[in-house]
């Protein structure tokens, strides 16, 4: 049952990144208003910085969706899921729920997880 319950979570939120990621090169976002709009234009100015998040989140997606590569995929979303989650409490808060699903269900796989938390959890052990 645990190995169901993990396989749902992971695969859901794989193809949360990697669909949302594909969006971002097809489709125009919605207009943005106030303190989003100028965290948004920071982004844009850089000219790279979306593309490579937006990569990154497809790559991880398809490691995610796949089974392939989920702790290295859950590592390096953990700081994007961070900042999903630090826009929406300070930015804007009407996709702080969502916010809280993914962040909830990164560190389920990630500490919880049977299958991929004992290699994240061998990150955070000192050597002696």
């Amino acid at each position: 049952m645990k190995h169901k319950i993990q396989t749902v979570v992971r695969v859901l939120l794989g193809a949360l990144f990697l669909f949302g990621g594909i969006a971002f090169f097809f489709t125009t976002p919605p207009p943005i208003t106030g303190d989003m709009a100028t965290f948004f234009a920071g982004l844009v100015a850089s000219k790279y910085f979306l593309y490579l998040l937006k990569i990154t989140e497809i790559a991880c997606g398809l490691f995610l969706v796949s089974g392939f590569f989920v702790p290295l995929a859950l590592v390096v979303l953990a700081p994007i899921v961070l900042n999903i989650f630090m826009v929406h409490v300070f930015l804007d808060q009407s996709g702080l729920t969502m916010a809280i699903i993914i962040g909830l269900a990164t560190v389920y796989l990630g500490f919880f997880s049977p299958s991929y938390s004992p290699t994240i959890k061998k990150l955070f052990k000192s050597k002696p």
